[in-house]
C-alpha cells in the first residue's frame, strides 16, 4: 500500500567544493524547506541525507521527507528510489527541485513529465523510478555561451557560482521555488503552475 508521505528531493553534488553552485540549487532550495518546517538530516543508507517533517499549510497538515541525494548528480535516482521503494512512496508523491539551464536565471516553473531537457539528475530519476510521472520545480540558471566549447561552456557554467547581483536575488529565488514545491503538494500541480510558470 502507497504511503501518504510525500518525498521532496533537491538535487545537487555532495562535498564543499560544489557548495553554492549552479548544479547546487536544488540543494539550496532543500535547505530552505528544512529550515521553514524544522527538518533535521540523517543518513539513509550512505545514499541521501534525509529528513522528516511535517508541512501546515491552508488547515492542511502533510507529512514529507526531505532529502539530498550523497550519490552525485548524475546517478541521483539510485537515492530517490530507494527512499520510495523503502517508505513506499509513489512518485506521484515526489517533488524533484533541480537547476534549469533553459529557463533564465530566477524563473521558476513547476510540470510533471516530460523530456529530461539534457538534465543527467532527472534522466537517472526517470530511469531509476521507471516513469517520469513525479512534480518538478524547475529553478532557472540561465545558459552558458554557446559556441566551438559548448559541452565544456556548459559543464563550468552549471559547477560555477553567481555574479554578486544573483547571488543577492538567491533568497528570494529559493524561497520561491520552495513556496512552489508547498503549493505542489498542499494546492496540486495545476494550481502551482497557473501560480509559478506565468512570473
Amino acid at each position: 500500500m502507497a504511503s501518504d508521505f510525500w518525498l521532496i528531493a533537491g538535487l545537487g553534488n555532495p562535498g564543499g567544493q560544489y557548495e553554492g553552485t549552479r548544479h547546487n540549487m536544488g540543494f539550496m532550495a532543500a535547505d530552505v524547506l528544512s529550515q521553514r518546517w524544522g527538518v533535521g538530516f540523517g543518513d539513509h543508507k550512505g545514499l541521501a541525507r534525509l529528513g522528516k517533517g511535517v508541512m501546515r499549510l491552508e488547515g492542511v497538515s502533510v507529512k514529507f521527507f526531505l532529502a539530498k541525494p550523497l550519490t552525485y548528480m548524475n546517478d541521483s535516482g539510485d537515492a530517490v528510489s530507494s527512499i520510495c521503494t523503502y517508505y513506499a512512496i509513489a512518485p506521484e508523491h515526489v517533488v524533484v527541485l533541480h537547476d534549469d539551464m533553459d529557463l533564465e536565471f530566477g524563473r521558476i516553473k513547476v510540470k510533471a513529465g516530460g523530456s529530461a531537457g539534457g538534465h543527467n539528475g532527472i534522466r537517472s530519476i526517470d530511469k531509476s523510478l521507471g516513469t517520469n510521472a513525479y512534480a518538478r520545480v524547475r529553478i532557472g540558471v540561465g545558459h552558458a555561451h554557446r559556441g566551438p566549447h559548448a559541452h565544456e561552456n556548459t559543464v563550468d557554467w552549471v559547477l560555477g557560482g553567481f555574479a554578486s547581483q544573483q547571488r543577492a536575488q538567491l533568497p528570494d529565488v529559493l524561497a520561491d521555488a520552495a513556496d512552489a514545491c508547498e503549493t505542489v503538494i498542499v494546492d496540486g500541480l495545476s494550481l502551482a503552475q497557473e501560480r509559478f510558470n506565468g512570473r
